[in-house]
């Protein structure tokens, strides 16, 4: 009986299983095509070589005026050049660590890795990046000044960023040397966009293994008996950590700068009052010390629709930001004893095609639209260009007198008074405010605490305050002032914790007891006047220009703010960069895909679209053998004909086998309307490899094998360029 029941209720919900197949097929909307998300930098793109708009960092930072014009003088000895860096910056009390962080990397993935060789760890490259706040009168270097220094190349390899292009900048130092006449030129962006896919600083992941964080490489460090510039050689991984979360911070640049200057839209006044309206939460953001807000009804309809509204139009699959990732490498791991023979330390450069920054690298952190969190990662990032002087400046300006309104709170506590020299307290609020800390009290008299945790509606959530006292205390109480790092703790929304007052209801002889207590905070609902000063200036004269569509226009917008409030300006730093000569390359940039422009060998007509972008420079490294003569670029095709041949073979072997990264680079190849299949079955490719075949084979007289050629390393292999 129950297997015919079960039957029958089988064949029931058949029947309206189909019934309802047949009712949905009838009225079915086909579900909606899933967009891709949008690259916020496409690697095959680096933009201008020389930017059309600003300078660099590192030019205005060590621009000198000499007259009507200007230079850039960099100090040497390269000691002498981070104790100047240091001197900028803040350095924090309470860490042993340099503000400008630096590493040696004696194996490394650089352009100059086989400089030193084969005294790699004798002259070690250094990496040094910029993760503190600067001083006040010194440009927001922080996140923004990356160096590469190595000495037996006698170049300083600089990425900078250029605040009023909204992107970073990639320069060379060169002739950096004792006696040396250095000049500064601007890098070609293809080069670098190769392994810097995100159009800024990359780092390899934890454990950093290729620095001095590395206990071998810190010995081997070590056992050169060397002095690297003032740079310890035995170091733990904080350092590293700090350059990976400074490179991390700094490839969130390109995101912010695109949703500021694309997320609200064009020129309307519309738009200009979403970018208003992202300024002010970005200030408060700040000021605020990161606490996430609870949006007014204002921010919603000004900024958070409209800027909603024009991301899903531009960007309906969402922004993908780039990847400063790369993946950690032990050059040590295998070397079991440093190799006596010069060819086999030469071989310890070489980086396997795993480990290469060539590779194209995911996307990293995706921002959609309609996310929860979407806004507030605008917010975010538009903060980290708040400098810390101009958060002392809007301190300055916020703390004279003025007519606001204060909001009181009282909250009812209870206070343990167990110990003759300290209270605690805990004080709530069914709304969800709180407060909890301990008092420190002398001769029965509070004098001065600590809070451990203050929450109240809107967002407020603040850990560890100071607590300084105000005025006299008595017995029963006193008044405090909140200060986070000597800074007045603020709300979620901006405004100032003026004070604090802490009341015992009784006071017994008992000090056992606990005792009903309350605590009042004074809100100075201060941040309006700066709420007020942005709309002010998004009515201005001046608002198409402040908040128009282009890059985030940091120190105008502070000077303009600023003058709003009715507090004095600083000068204008690095003036001295206005005066500089134009920017420069040092040979002109062949664009990728370009057809031979010079007559000469029928060969170069292959070889120069698709390899002159990089390889058609001033630098020997890349190798430059498209650079020169037809004559000299004839010889030194066939001089690199063996890495010719691995670099273009290496498409036809499976990803997971190669030895190297096959050229061009995959990330480069939409730049000439290709990918990694269609460049393997390509025509072109296979007439470039039968050309490097028939060099190879008038050598040796017979044809190559890629086994054999790599049988000894990719390093072995007869370098690209002639000896000089």
């Amino acid at each position: 009986m129950r297997t015919g029941l079960r039957t029958i209720r089988l064949g029931l919900a058949a029947t309206c299983a189909a019934s309802v197949a047949m009712s949905v097929l009838a009225t079915e909307v086909p579900p909606p095509v899933r967009v891709a998300p949008m690259p916020v930098v496409n690697p095959a793109d680096p933009g201008e070589h020389l930017p059309s708009r600003g300078r660099s960092l590192f030019e205005q930072l060590f621009a000198v005026r000499r007259g009507e014009s200007a230079d850039v003088e960099v100090p040497f000895p390269f000691e002498q050049l981070l104790a100047h860096l240091d001197a900028q910056l803040q350095r924090d009390p309470a860490s042993p660590l340099p503000p400008a962080k630096r590493v040696l990397i004696p194996l490394g993935r650089s352009l100059q890795r086989a400089a030193a060789a084969p005294d790699y760890f004798s002259h070690p490259r250094v990496l040094v990046a910029v993760d503190s706040q600067p001083v006040a009168g010194v440009p927001l270097l922080k996140d923004r000044l990356y160096i590469g220094y190595q000495e037996q190349s006698a170049i300083l390899e600089i990425i900078s960023y250029n605040e009023a292009a909204g992107r970073f900048e990639f320069q060379l130092l060169k002739d950096y040397r004792a006696g040396g006449k250095p000049r500064l030129v601007y890098a070609n962006r293809t080069i670098c966009y190769a392994c810097h896919q995100n159009g800024s600083p990359i780092f390899s992941r934890a454990l950093w293994d290729e620095t001095n964080a590395n206990p071998k490489v810190a010995a081997a460090l070590m056992a050169s008996g060397k002095r690297f510039y003032g740079i310890a050689a035995d170091r733990g991984i904080d350092v590293p950590y700090a350059i990976d979360n400074a490179s991390e911070r700094a490839n969130g640049f390109a995101l912010t700068q695109r949703l500021w200057h694309e997320g609200c839209g064009g020129g309307t006044l519309e738009a200009q009052r979403c970018r208003a309206g992202l300024f002010a939460a970005a200030v408060r953001h700040a000021l605020s010390g990161g606490q996430t807000w609870t949006a007014d009804a204002a921010f919603e309809q000004s900024v958070a629709r409209p800027l909603r509204a024009e991301a899903r139009r531009r960007w309906p699959g969402g922004l993908a930001a780039g990847n400063p990732d790369i993946p950690n490498r032990n050059p040590l791991q295998a070397v079991r004893g440093w190799p006596a023979e010069r060819a086999a330390r030469l071989a310890l450069s070489e980086v396997d095609a795993r480990f290469d920054p060539l590779l194209p690298r995911p996307a990293g952190t995706l921002w959609r639209p309609d996310a929860p969190e979407s806004l507030r990662q605008v917010v975010a990032g538009l903060a980290e260009f708040v400098a810390a002087p101009d958060r002392l400046q809007l301190e300055s300006a916020l703390a004279r007198p003025a007519p606001l309104a204060a909001k009181r709170v009282t909250v009812p506590c209870r206070i343990d008074g167990k110990s003759a020299s300290r209270w605690s307290f805990r004080c709530t609020l069914a709304d969800g405010t709180g407060l909890a800390g301990t008092l420190s009290v002398q001769a029965g008299r509070p004098s001065g605490g600590r809070l451990a945790r203050l929450t109240l509606p809107g967002g407020t959530a603040l850990n560890s305050l100071d607590l300084a006292l105000v005025g006299e205390a008595t017995p029963g109480g006193a008044t405090l002032r909140p200060q986070a790092g000597g800074l007045p703790a603020r709300t979620a929304a901006g405004n100032a914790i003026a004070a604090i007052e802490i009341r015992r209801h009784a006071v017994g002889t008992d000090v056992d007891d606990q005792v009903d207590g309350e605590a009042t905070l004074e809100i100075r609902e201060d941040f309006s006047s700066v709420q007020q000063a942005i709309d002010r200036l998004a009515a201005g004269r001046d608002a198409a220009s402040l908040f128009g569509p282009a890059p985030f226009p940091r120190q105008r917008l502070f000077a303009a703010l600023f003058a709003e409030l009715g507090t004095p300006v600083a000068p204008a730093c690095c003036a001295a960069a206005e005066h500089l000569p134009p920017a420069q390359l040092e040979v002109a940039a062949v664009a990728p895909g370009q057809p031979p422009t010079a007559s000469g060998l029928p060969l170069l007509r292959d070889f120069q679209p698709y390899c002159a972008a990089c390889h058609q420079t001033a630098e020997t490294v890349p190798p430059n053998f498209l650079q020169g003569s037809a004559a000299e670029v004839g010889a030194r095709l066939r001089h690199c004909a063996q890495r010719l041949y691995v670099r273009l073979a290496m498409a036809d072997v499976a990803p997971a086998q190669r030895q190297k990264t096959p050229m061009p680079p995959e990330s480069m190849l939409p730049a000439f309307a290709s990918d990694a299949q269609a460049w393997r079955a390509s025509p072109v490719r296979a007439a470039m490899l039968a050309q490097v075949s028939e060099w190879l084979r008038a050598e040796s007289g017979r044809p190559p094998q890629l086994e054999t050629m790599l049988a000894a390393g990719y390093e072995a292999l007869r370098p690209c360029l002639p000896p000089h």
